[in-house]
């Protein structure tokens, strides 16, 4: 199920495709572990037309197709070497709502700054069943605009040190007030 985002319009979404366009031209754009070699090089393209006229379903629905996901991947054990596990089933809905939210709330971010907007408030924008603790005590708050777009512009694969968004499947994100 999508995101609700409440201000994705033409001009958010045109802020959307420069900053990806700012993410791939700098080096900085988060290619996940989850994805092939095929992946990440279509990821860029896939991440862009989503923002252009899509959304994380649609991001989501691409995946899939064409080799794009490891069916297992690995990660380091805490005493040493690497473990194998199953990429999970939901990768590719975690991977399209966790990247397209972050450039939402980035091209969102260059919106309110361009009309002179200096805070974005928080929201759920999909229900969850076990939300995080303190995600719900986020819920309405407002962050500085120009404070979160250097911190996710700053923090590609990794929790911005804001908290927003909050991780893959929190369902929190931003709209103007």
């Amino acid at each position: 199920m999508p995101l609700k985002y409440l201000n994705l319009d033409d001009a958010t979404r045109k802020y959307m495709v420069e900053e990806i366009d700012l993410a791939v031209g700098d080096g900085s754009l988060y290619l996940s572990p989850w994805l092939t070699d095929v992946g990440k090089a279509d990821w860029p393209t896939l991440l862009r037309s989503a923002a252009t006229d899509g959304s994380d379903a649609t991001l989501a629905a691409e995946l899939p197709h064409n080799g794009r996901l490891h069916k297992t991947a690995q990660r380091k054990k805490p005493t040493g070497g690497f473990t194998t596990y199953n990429v999970p089933v939901t990768a590719r809905d975690t991977m399209a709502e966790g990247e397209f939210n972050r450039f939402y709330v980035r091209g969102l971010c260059r919106h309110a700054i361009a009309n002179g907007i200096e805070y974005l408030v928080v929201y759920r924008a999909k229900e969850v069943e076990n939300p995080r603790p303190g995600s719900n005590e986020k819920i309405g708050s407002h962050v500085d605009a120009a404070a979160l777009l250097n911190d996710l512009r700053t923090s590609p694969g990794v929790e911005p040190s804001l908290g927003l968004p909050p991780g893959p499947n929190s369902g929190l994100t931003v709209r103007l007030p």
